[in-house]
């Protein structure tokens, strides 16, 4: 690890602020398309991977849009609309096209320290969400991505997926489920500390750990000044970066602020927190082998939609509920309390109002989630698991969310739910902003990112070639060719140990 004692206002190629899955990701991208680049990697925390990558902290689920009810909302006619649903599971193919690459490159070790296969189900009750269920399984499988999507409503056919979910539930209730075996579980914590073991031994590569990114200024020649801090010595020092990646999670959006970059004005940040229900009997944890995911409630943020999750953390099996959303003012699990305060500028109050006017709905469920006493939580849980009983469960921290509030020409401002990268005109900065799918879409994000941000290196044959030999898919669709959906999911679903 380096301490900090370099020459002060030295240049470099690239500075990447935050070591999480995003800049682990674009780091080892770069350094595969170009070995001579010069890469430094500042991480405020004492270790990587702590706040939204660390398994705890992170949904955890291979996003796919196979069980998430969120990316398939039903239209106004009773339709239901699936073409999120289609693109997040592209992007997740690819993602897992550049996973499997890392694995026969030994970026990273055995593939099962990552990523297992873990069914992915939706389950909802009431004759109006097994209607809503069943149409969107039939919309679904049209598309090759979801082909083997099996739906049930028969009692005994859950009972064989889900003992856990339907031992003591009233048989004559209607309830379905959907059912995909080739789900996985990823631990995004563990693939972070894996590529950044592997980056930091390559030349020209520092990572900076307890060093905080205090400003970021233009120079006269375009590039940028970086004034970084170093949290245990005190001590500060500036450097030159031709091209900065800010992918630090919630603290992502200050930093974009302080660049002054004309694309930063109007973004503004909604932070959401998160606690889990961990499951602390061996017995029940035994039982249950899926992540079974559930309708939202209205208002609600995606992160927080409810889920019965079989995690594995560190090589050992765990079981997870939530998470219950709540609302905290820092942007970081580590952060301040002033985080959101800090974050309101005269070019973002506008759409920060508007978005605190049209989501009355999300701000009563937050209220609502924050007053919940532990018998409220257990009755969510027992939703989901009819028998549950307290003395199994504990509760645990979830990771810190900033959704995205941008500008809209109508209202003034929305509240996004999703990813937003928002990068200079001339590609030298960009920021990462925003939550899920985040880290599960991290390698398309990437390549999008290098394409914006690396105009000329990137149409070059060189990195034409290397981009293809990292995705194979590249340059080609996935959702337009199934032959070539199906030759790749069976490739990697080989290197990556999920068959």
């Amino acid at each position: 690890m380096n301490n900090g004692n370099k020459v002060s206002n030295k240049t470099v190629d690239v500075v990447l602020v935050g070591a999480g899955i995003m800049s682990a990701t674009l780091g080892v991208m770069l350094k595969e398309l170009q070995p001579d680049l010069t890469i430094e990697i500042f991480e405020r925390l004492d270790t990587v991977a702590a706040e939204s990558s660390d398994a705890m902290n992170n949904a955890g689920t291979g996003h796919s849009a196979f069980c998430e009810l969120n990316y398939t909302p039903q239209r106004k006619d009773g339709s239901i609309e699936i073409v999120k649903a289609i693109k997040i599971a592209e992007q997740f193919e690819i993602s897992k096209e550049f996973w499997a690459y890392l694995v026969e490159q030994k970026y990273v070790g055995e593939p099962q320290n990552f990523i297992s296969k873990i069914p992915h189900m939706s389950f909802v009750w009431g004759a109006d969400n097994v209607e809503y269920l069943k149409k969107r399984r039939d919309a679904l499988v049209q598309h090759h991505f979801f082909k083997g999507m099996q739906y049930s409503e028969d009692h005994a056919q859950l009972k064989k997926w889900i003992p856990l979910v339907m031992e003591g539930r009233d048989p004559g209730h209607d309830v379905s489920a959907t059912f995909m075996d080739i789900g996985t579980d990823v631990n995004f914590g563990s693939l972070t500390r894996s590529l950044f073991d592997k980056l930091e031994q390559k030349p020209g590569v520092s990572l900076n750990l307890n060093h905080d990114v205090r400003d970021i200024k233009r120079n006269k020649d375009k590039s940028w000044n970086v004034k970084v801090n170093d949290r245990v010595s005190g001590t500060s020092r500036k450097l030159n970066a031709k091209f900065i990646f800010v992918g630090a999670g919630g603290g992502a959006l200050p930093l974009l602020q302080k660049s002054g970059i004309p694309e930063s004005k109007g973004f503004g940040g909604f932070p959401v927190s998160g606690q889990w229900l961990v499951c602390n009997n061996p017995e029940i944890i035994k039982k249950h082998e899926a992540k079974v995911y559930g309708k939202a409630s209205v208002g609600s943020p995606p992160m927080s939609v409810p889920h019965l999750d079989t995690r594995m953390i560190d090589g050992k099996r765990s079981l997870l509920f939530g998470p219950y959303a709540g609302f905290s003012t820092r942007f970081l699990k580590k952060g301040s309390l002033l985080d959101l305060f800090t974050s309101i500028k005269l070019n973002n109050i506008l759409p920060l109002l508007a978005v605190g006017r049209d989501n009355m709905a999300l701000t009563k469920y937050l209220i609502s989630q924050v007053m919940q006493s532990p018998a409220d939580r257990l009755k969510a849980l027992q939703e989901y698991f009819p028998d549950a009983k307290d003395e199994d469960w504990h509760l645990d921290i979830a990771g810190q969310r900033v959704q995205v509030i941008k500008k809209d020409d109508k209202r003034t401002g929305v509240l996004e739910f999703g990813t937003e990268v928002v990068t200079s005109a001339d590609g030298s900065i960009s920021a990462l902003l925003g939550a899920s799918p985040g880290a599960s879409t991290s390698v398309p994000i990437m390549v999008e990112l290098i394409s914006r941000c690396f105009r000329a290196q990137a149409s070059s044959k060189d990195w034409q070639e290397k981009l293809k030999q990292m995705i194979p898919s590249f340059g080609q669709s996935l959702v337009n060719d199934e032959a070539l959906a199906d030759a790749t999911r069976a490739r990697t679903s080989k290197v990556l140990g999920l068959v």
